[in-house]
């Protein structure tokens, strides 16, 4: 189950992208949990004529585009349940879409965007749709065939197995009721966790096993080849699986858009050379990044990094020298590397400030330790707008001193105990900062009671990514008002008629304003929504770690 911020974001990008009588399905499941099929047939309101029929073709729509699971359950049967966080990466489709034309062409942006419309498609199915079936354009082809063994080959597209449509909850659960039949008895706490931990390994190594099919070898026959006994070698060459279906791995283009927010915020933190340092380092290990969940890169050379430059390339004019004649390339990226892993401050607070670590000529970009320090940079962003300067010194000063009382607090930030109080409470109204009783004495007597205020990061991020959804479902709620005017309306179905499309003098002065007017709003909620989704990726996709930041 999922909050009710969360659960009407859902449901408004489903009705969006699939219509109001699916709209209507997801929100019952959202609302009541998971369901079997004749459950979900009479808990929702999708009409009443042909009432099965339609329901029955809402679930099969989200099941081909990954938004529900389906699993057997032993009481019920079938049941089915929302993929959340799958519904939820729907709002960055447009931007896989930028990335993959940047990335590899219009032919795989065309792929892509065929396979988002349609959920998961094979090759053959992906030519048909591109009208290529049955085609004489050799070359054309070849451009789609090529485009489409780049993205399964860079784990851009996956296979789409039946283990892709269960919870993976559910498969972890049946997991460890099959390791804990294999203990005697009453199992220890160390017993349970080695339990939890062979689950999760089994898992994740079934995931990595599915995920391989879908590229195969065949023996390529070389041009003008006869099969004769004199041929000694074999020539193979590795091609896409024309009876697999593929679906978008989002993991690899958020892999992408990390680098691009670390490569940003090293940008503000020194300047534009120390961020191109740190690019082309992302760059070279940018093909083994599969995982959000990688610590680190691996180990990079400085001879590999500075392969990602050009003799061109001058990068001292972000770096002072006392003399004045120009410095080599490898002298200014080992001078940016060193700035980037705070190599002049050694200290605690330089390894938390720092991009990468440098040791034995060896470099490595730090996700854990960047993803950490962009949420608190969030959690200080919002406390600021909320509760002003006064409010984010409080939260900097609990985030390093830990716990301390009120007096302490008031103290260390120098300000009035009368003004100190109600900042406190209005903070921890918000969930920005915590308390925590510690009773002298077991009768928990208020008197005989200090009041420790602290940062609970956890229960900060959580609030704050929920607030972050309301926002998100209040942008879609007046995108779709400033659209709904019964002048815009109008002057929008206008628009679509043939006429006015060949010749858009049809449209008077009036509507031309109107129309321009509507478009400004529109690029403004859609920038807003994109800063408000970053900051969502800051919380969530980068926030895997979240659990080691206090």
């Amino acid at each position: 189950m999922v909050d009710a911020h969360t659960s009407r974001l859902c449901v408004q990008i489903i009705r969006s992208h699939f219509g109001p009588l699916t709209a209507e399905v997801a929100s019952t499941l959202l609302t009541r949990g998971r369901l079997s099929f004749a459950q979900l047939l009479r808990y929702s309101d999708a009409g009443v004529r042909s009432k099965q029929r339609s329901v029955r073709a809402a679930v099969l729509v989200l099941v081909q585009h990954n938004v529900l699971w389906h699993a057997q359950s032993e009481e019920e049967g079938e049941v089915f349940e929302v993929n959340v966080e799958e519904c939820l990466m729907r709002l960055r489709f447009g931007r896989f879409l930028y990335l993959t034309e940047e990335l590899f062409g219009k032919a795989a942006m065309e792929i892509v965007q065929l396979i988002m419309d349609h959920g998961k498609l094979r090759p053959p199915d992906i030519l048909e749709k591109l009208h290529l079936a049955g085609s004489h354009d050799v070359k054309t082809i070849a451009v789609y065939q090529q485009a489409l063994h780049r993205l399964v080959s860079g784990c851009y597209l996956k296979p789409s197995t039946m283990l892709s449509h269960i919870s993976p909850r559910d498969k972890q659960i049946q997991y460890e009721a099959e390791e804990k039949a294999k203990v005697t008895g009453i199992p220890t706490a160390k017993e349970l966790r080695q339990m939890k931990e062979a689950a999760l390994a089994r898992l994740k190594r079934e995931e990595e096993e599915a995920e391989k099919v879908g590229l195969k070898r065949k023996v390529k026959d070389p041009p003008g080849h006869r099969s004769s006994k004199k041929a000694k070698t074999v020539e193979e060459v590795e091609e896409v699986d024309d009876n697999v279906h593929f679906r978008l791995n989002y993991e690899k283009y958020n892999i992408h858009i990390r680098n691009a927010l670390i490569v940003k915020a090293a940008g503000e933190r020194f300047n534009s050379g120390a961020a191109r340092v740190l690019e082309a380092t992302l760059k070279v290990t940018e093909s083994n990044q599969k995982k959000l969940t990688d610590t680190k890169t691996g180990p990079i050379s400085i001879a590999n990094i500075l392969m990602q430059f050009t003799d061109e390339d001058d990068l001292s004019s972000g770096l002072v020298y006392s003399s004045s004649k120009k410095t080599s390339l490898p002298n200014c990226v080992k001078d940016y590397l060193g700035l980037l892993s705070s190599a002049d401050n050694p200290s605690p607070a330089g390894k938390a400030a720092a991009f990468t670590s440098f040791l034995n000529s060896k470099v490595q970009v730090e996700f854990e330790v960047i993803g950490s320090r962009l949420r608190q940079r969030v959690l200080e962003a919002m406390t600021l707008e909320k509760h002003g300067t006064a409010g984010v010194r409080i939260v900097r000063l609990l985030l390093e001193m830990g716990k301390m009382d009120e007096k302490q607090v008031a103290k260390t930030v120098m300000m009035a105990p009368k003004d100190i109080r109600p900042l406190l409470t209005a903070l921890a109204t918000d969930a920005f900062i915590s308390m925590q009783e510690v009773p002298k004495s077991a009768d928990r007597n208020p008197t005989r009671t200090f009041y420790l205020w602290y940062v609970d990061l956890q229960k900060a991020y959580s609030v704050l990514l929920c607030n972050l959804y309301k926002t998100l479902y209040n942008i879609g709620a007046r995108r779709q008002s400033e659209s709904e005017g019964a002048e815009i309306k109008a002057v929008l179905e206008k628009r679509e008629r043939i006429d006015v499309i060949q010749d858009e003098s049809l449209l008077s002065r009036l509507e031309r304003e109107l129309l321009k007017d509507w478009q400004e709003k529109q690029e403004r909620l859609v920038v807003l929504e994109m800063r408000v989704e970053e900051s969502v990726f800051v919380l969530r996709d980068m926030g895997v770690f979240g659990i080691n930041d206090d």
